[in-house]
C-alpha cells in the first residue's frame, strides 16, 4: 500500500474495520475519575466550577458528591476512531455526545468502540478524502451506561492543504493583531464569566429564544493547548514518547516526517508547530477539536447550574481555531419538551472567533428541574 495516500486499496482496507471491536490502549489517558483526574481536566479547559473541584461543595448540593465535567470522558477515550490509512492525516471533525448520568468521583470505566461508517468525499481543499465515524459506549464499574459518543474524523493526505511549487512557501495564517481596547474587552468578558451554581434554573422559567451567556476562550496560546494535552491525552494519541513512540510507529505507520531531521515525528506536531500546521493544510498551529467542544460543555454547565444536567451535545468542528484566535461560545433555546418525566430544553450552540467566523456549531439538550415535578430524574433515558 502507498504510505500517506488515499487510494481505493487503502480505503478498502479501512472499510474492513467497520463493525470490528477496536483495541484502545493508546487512546485512553485515564480509567478512573479520580479527584486528581477531575481537577486536572477542569484546569485544562479553564473551568473552575466548584462542582468539579470541591468535594465539600458537591456533598452539600443536588449531586450528593463531587462529579466530573461531562467531557472528562475524552480522557477515558479520545473518541478518535480513524483506523488504517498509514501516513494519512486525521483531523477531528466533531462529536455527538449523549450522557445518561453524572460521572461521579472514583467511577472507573470500560469503553466499547467500533467504526460504524466511512464516507469518501472530494473537495477543493483536499481533493479526495474520507470521513470515518466511530461509536463508543462508556460503562462504569457497575456496568451502567454513562454515555454514548459518536466521533468523526476526516482523513486527509498530508500536505494537500498547502501544496506548493519548488521554492514557494506554503501560505500561512496571519494572526489577528488586537488593539489594546480589544484585549481589555476580552479580559473583562473572561473575568466576568457568569455561573449559576447552586441556584436552580427551572424549566418553567425559560422561553424559546432565551440566550445562554457566553464563555470566552482566548486569545489562544500554545500553553492553552499544552494544558489540554496534560489534562486529557498526554502524548498517547501520537504513540507516546521515546521508545514507546518508536514501537508504536513501527506497528501503525502513524507519523509525520520531520523535514529538518528526516526522522519520524508525532503526527500531532501541527497543533504546536506552525510549519507542520501549514503542511497539513491548517495554516499554522491550531487547537484540538475535543478541546473546543469541551469549552461548549463549560458554557452549558455554567448556565444550567448544579441542578441541571447536560444530556446531549453534538458539535461539528468547522475550521481550525488558530493560536492567537479568540472564541465566543454562545447558545440559544430553540425548543422545550417533556419526555418520560424529564423536562428538556433544546439549544443551538455556536463558536465564533474575533472576526465573526463560525468556528464550530451544533445542538444540545439539557434537562432542568421543574417547579411542579421536582429534580431531574437520573439516569436519563434516551430523550
Amino acid at each position: 500500500m502507498t504510505w500517506g495516500e488515499i487510494t481505493e486499496e487503502t480505503l478498502a482496507a479501512a472499510a474492513e474495520m467497520i463493525g470490528v471491536p477496536l483495541r484502545r490502549n493508546h487512546m485512553q489517558w485515564i480509567e478512573t475519575a479520580s479527584r486528581d483526574a477531575i481537577r486536572h481536566f477542569a484546569w485544562g479547559i479553564g473551568d473552575n466550577n466548584p462542582l468539579w473541584l470541591d468535594p465539600d461543595y458537591g456533598r452539600a448540593g443536588p449531586t450528593g458528591g463531587m462529579v466530573a465535567p461531562p467531557c472528562l470522558l475524552y480522557a477515558v477515550d479520545s473518541t478518535i476512531v480513524a483506523p488504517k490509512m498509514a501516513g494519512v492525516q486525521w483531523i477531528y471533525a466533531g462529536t455527538e455526545w449523549t450522557w445518561y448520568d453524572h460521572i461521579r468521583l472514583n467511577d472507573t470505566f470500560t469503553v466499547d468502540v467500533k467504526m460504524t461508517k466511512q464516507e469518501v468525499k472530494t473537495g477543493r481543499r483536499f481533493g479526495k478524502w474520507a470521513l470515518q465515524t466511530g461509536e463508543l459506549d462508556y460503562l462504569n464499574q457497575h456496568g451502567q451506561p454513562i454515555a454514548h459518543a459518536v466521533g468523526k474524523c476526516a482523513r486527509t493526505p498530508r500536505g494537500d492543504g498547502g501544496k506548493r511549487k519548488k521554492g514557494e512557501e506554503t501560505k500561512g495564517h496571519v494572526p489577528h493583531r488586537y488593539s489594546p481596547d480589544e484585549l481589555a474587552d476580552i479580559e473583562n468578558q473572561v473575568l466576568s464569566e457568569a455561573r449559576r451554581g447552586a441556584v436552580p434554573l427551572y424549566w418553567e422559567d425559560i422561553a424559546v429564544g432565551d440566550h445562554v451567556p457566553a464563555v470566552i476562550k482566548g486569545p489562544l496560546t500554545t500553553t492553552d493547548i499544552i494544558a489540554w494535552y496534560s489534562a486529557c491525552q498526554g502524548a498517547l494519541h501520537y504513540g507516546g514518547v521515546h521508545g514507546d513512540a518508536l514501537r508504536y510507529r513501527r506497528r501503525h505507520d502513524d507519523y509525520h516526517i520531520n523535514e529538518a531531521t528526516g526522522a519520524k515525528d508525532s503526527a500531532g506536531r501541527g497543533h504546536l508547530e506552525a510549519s507542520t500546521g501549514r503542511d497539513v493544510g491548517m495554516g499554522g498551529a491550531y487547537d484540538v477539536g475535543p478541546q473546543r467542544i469541551a469549552w461548549a460543555q463549560h458554557m452549558l454547565c455554567n448556565w444550567i447550574g448544579d441542578h441541571g444536567f447536560l444530556h446531549r451535545l453534538a458539535v461539528d468542528v468547522l475550521r481550525p481555531n488558530m493560536v492567537g484566535d479568540t472564541i465566543w461560545w454562545r447558545g440559544e433555546v430553540v425548543g422545550k419538551r417533556e419526555v418520560g418525566g424529564a423536562k428538556f430544553l433544546d439549544l443551538m450552540v455556536e463558536a465564533r472567533n474575533q472576526v465573526d467566523e463560525i468556528s464550530a456549531k451544533g445542538t444540545a439538550a439539557v434537562a432542568l428541574p421543574s417547579r411542579q415535578d421536582g429534580p431531574v430524574p437520573l439516569p436519563l433515558a434516551n430523550g
